[in-house]
């Protein structure tokens, strides 16, 4: 079974994530998003990500990322934010479907799509990195202050805190809660919706948004991004990540 399944419902592409289910990010999964990104055979109007009804994804595969060296890990690090610059910059209306929990590198990826749409459940979203010892990327960190607000996002990424949706919902992070059941078809139904508004118009209009984040990032990209990998190979923050691995 691939890792990433693409699933069409009229003109709207569902990107699955289908690595068990943990759904954690590592070189193959990335391998996966960029071979379904790549297709381009029927273009799309409108994306949703989502993943299953435990984990939209836990994030980073830590047993297999703890086992690279510098070399190996930067390669992963700059793949994973291509990757993510290329979700947040697609010019067709894209939402995510978070049925299960979003942590980490896989809400990372959420916060590349234009909407989050969740289950009404106990699922948590967040950004846990600096308790394990690394920074908040700095691609992640810019998109969640775009939509969080300078004030949560400083609250949530420095104590790395987890949130249940419905809070998120106050908070703005999420757009909407849905019986767990039915979100995919919720996620699907408000994409289609402005699949059907003129193409044009909507990417020039999402460009305003996500462009000045691109282009931030680009000129910080490698400072930022060896930074994070500094943090990543301390011994200290080694011993939290391989404790960390161990619920995986």
């Amino acid at each position: 079974m691939p890792l990433v399944t693409i699933e069409k419902q009229n003109s709207v592409a569902i990107l699955r994530l289908n690595n068990g289910t943990p759904n954690a990010i590592g070189p193959p999964m990335l391998e996966a998003l960029e071979t379904a990104l790549n297709t381009g055979n029927d273009p799309w109007a409108g994306l949703v990500l989502a993943g299953n009804t435990k984990f939209f994804s836990m994030g980073f595969d830590l047993p297999h990322l703890l086992k690279l060296d510098r070399s190996a890990m930067a390669d992963f690090f700059d793949r994973f934010n291509a990757i993510c610059i290329r979700l947040l910059t697609l010019p067709i209306p894209t939402a995510c479907a978070i049925a299960g929990h979003a942590v980490a590198g896989g809400f990372i990826l959420a916060l590349t799509c234009d909407f989050r749409i969740c289950g009404d459940g106990r699922q948590k979203v967040g950004l846990n990195e600096v308790p394990l010892g690394v920074p908040v990327p700095y691609l992640a960190d810019l998109m969640f202050r775009q939509i969080a607000g300078d004030r949560t996002a400083t609250a949530m990424g420095y104590a790395g805190t987890l949130i249940d949706v419905a809070q998120a919902h106050q908070k703005g992070i999420v757009d909407s809660t849905h019986p767990t059941e039915t979100v995919e078809t919720a996620a699907v139904q408000a994409i289609r919706t402005l699949a059907d508004l003129p193409a044009s118009a909507l990417a020039a209009t999402k460009a305003h948004r996500v462009g000045a984040i691109a282009e931030q990032y680009a000129r910080q990209r490698r400072e930022k991004n060896e930074a994070f990998l500094d943090c990543w190979f301390n011994p200290d923050t080694q011993a939290l990540l391989e404790a960390a691995a161990r619920k995986f």
